[in-house]
């Protein structure tokens, strides 16, 4: 997968991929960004004894409990059919922190591709180039 875009917010994510094989499984991509996370973060609120957090993302079922860091079902994911449409999305995406009102504009959200894609240099994460 070619990482293009992305909006980490305070809960929840937003990431553009661009697959660089013709035959994937979204659900299979999906599963090895969140199972990571998601064990990252049940870990650090066990160290950190966050006893509430760990029985707010508990599930209980009659015959299991379930951590759940993620919501449930597979995530909102669309095929993106036309390269002309990427700029778009990647201004939708990028422009969550704005509309939240947590920023004043998208530069001022580190956690975002949209430095990167304006030229900044110092970024957490760099993309890979648009084919």
């Amino acid at each position: 997968m070619a990482l293009w875009g992305y909006v980490i917010m305070p809960e929840h994510m937003h990431v553009l991929l661009h697959p660089r094989v013709p035959d994937y499984e979204m659900r299979r991509i999906l599963a090895l960004l969140k199972q990571p996370v998601a064990k990252s973060a049940r870990e650090w609120l066990e160290e950190n004894r966050q006893t509430a957090w760990l029985e707010r993302l508990t599930v209980v079922y009659p015959s299991r409990q379930v951590f759940r860091f993620w919501q449930s079902g597979g995530g909102f994911d669309r095929n993106v059919v036309r390269e002309k449409t990427v700029p778009a999305i990647l201004d939708y995406i990028h422009a969550n922190p704005v509309r939240r009102e947590l920023v004043d504009d998208p530069m001022d959200w580190e956690w975002s591709s949209a430095r990167f894609w304006q030229g900044w240099a110092d970024v957490p994460l760099r993309m890979d180039d648009p084919v």
